[in-house]
């Protein structure tokens, strides 16, 4: 699975669609856990906006993912940054860089 977090742009194909923050950390939180079909959620990227707009309600802005990431010692997850924010995308640069996650350009 690929995670697109977006409030307005639509994901490509082959990409999970969420929208909020807590959407997010609920399918991040959950991928290793066996659903009711006998599979789990396998994340192979995640891919971030900064902005959350009317979604920022839901848990703020898409930064707060990594936050969540880190707290929980969560690094074994590629992130893109697709956001067109200059200074939020230098923001979550440094927390991914900070952490040695692996950034997808």
């Amino acid at each position: 699975m690929k995670l697109w977090v977006d409030d307005i742009r639509p994901a490509p194909d082959g990409y999970t669609w969420v929208k909020s923050v807590n959407e997010a950390i609920y399918f991040i939180a959950n991928r290793n856990i066996i659903h009711g079909d006998d599979t789990y959620w396998t994340i192979a990227l995640i891919d971030l906006d900064h902005d959350a707009g009317v979604f920022a309600n839901q848990g703020g802005d898409y930064i707060k993912i990594l936050d969540w990431m880190e707290e929980q010692g969560i690094n074994d997850i590629p992130i893109h940054l697709h956001t067109m924010n200059p200074v939020g995308r230098e923001n979550m640069r440094r927390i991914i860089q900070h952490n040695g996650w692996k950034q997808i350009y």
